[in-house]
């Protein structure tokens, strides 16, 4: 349930318009569906281009398409992260002036020759911003949070106290710092996704603090994995879901979701599916597994 009971349910859906949707995603935004509407909550959709070199032409547009063929309806506007780019520079901006940032020349190369994890090699070298990175110091670790559905779940130490990177050498914005601030301005109480992004909660609960908000709830559905155990992805070539599959498609991802939605459910409309869905939701018939083989 939402710890923040005082508020309205707002929850959301955010992909990345690096390819079409597939089943992984598909999870991501049924839960989220599901958890907002048992509530009586809204259900928000946010597009995450904040990386070009990454992003598919008309794949944003693909992705919407999908959802609505599937009746994964957003309540409110559709935000587009690319139209938020200064609001994320003033808060860095902020932060470099108040010393609670800096730059960074570090590669990835030379963290990795070091041991992998950051250790503040430029905290204080006063470093002008041509060809760096900027890091946020991290002076408070989250080394845990409460997961709704995992409970107590630990963060790896070296990595909850890595100053992390905020803005990349190549001036693209950090997806921790966007998420967490996109996610404060839309007023969302709890966040559902996969479980592949548990371990960015801690910097993430550790941003807003740094910000003066109060965390959101945060629920991690197990993750949708191929034969080999490997992320479904749209980087390793993940099928596209098929859109004139909606029926089968959902009761697919209901049953990795732990419902049990009859066989002729999957002839229905798919309003008729998830008005079942949302009747029938419960946490405690998800699987608390981190992942699962995806059916097919």
């Amino acid at each position: 349930m939402n710890n923040m009971t005082s508020k309205p349910y707002v929850g959301r859906f955010a992909p990345s318009p690096s390819g079409p949707l597939h089943f992984g995603s598909l999870i991501a935004a049924l839960g989220s569906y599901l958890q907002a509407k048992s509530q009586q909550g809204t259900w928000l959709v946010r597009i995450e281009d904040i990386d070009p070199p990454r992003e598919v032409p008309g794949a944003a547009d693909a992705i919407l398409r999908t959802l609505e063929s599937h009746g994964l309806l957003w309540d409110g506007e559709l935000v587009y992260q690319s139209n938020r780019l200064d609001t994320y520079q003033t808060q860095i901006d902020r932060w470099i002036a108040s010393g609670d940032a800096y730059y960074c020349q570090c590669t990835r190369k030379q963290i990795k020759e070091s041991g992998g994890f950051y250790a503040g090699t430029c905290r204080d070298l006063a470093l002008s911003q041509d060809g760096t990175a900027v890091r946020l110091k991290v002076d408070e670790p989250v080394l845990a949070f409460q997961d709704v559905l995992h409970g107590n779940t630990p963060i790896p130490e070296q990595l909850a106290r890595e100053d992390f990177i905020i803005r990349r050498r190549d001036g693209l914005f950090a997806y921790n710092l966007a998420v967490v601030m996109d996610d404060i301005s839309e007023g969302i109480t709890e966040v559902v996704r996969g479980a592949d992004l548990i371990e960015p909660t801690g910097r993430q609960i550790f941003l807003y603090r740094k910000l003066g908000a109060t965390p959101v709830s945060y629920l991690h559905l197990p993750l949708a994995t191929g034969e080999d155990g490997g992320k479904l992805s749209k980087q390793n070539h993940a099928p596209a879901i098929d859109n004139r599959l909606a029926g089968d498609n959902l009761c697919q991802a209901m049953h990795f979701l732990g419902l049990t939605p009859d066989a002729g459910l999957a002839h229905a409309s798919p309003a008729e599916i998830l008005a079942w869905g949302v009747e029938n939701w419960s946490l405690s018939t998800i699987p608390k597994n981190t992942s699962i083989i995806a059916p097919f």
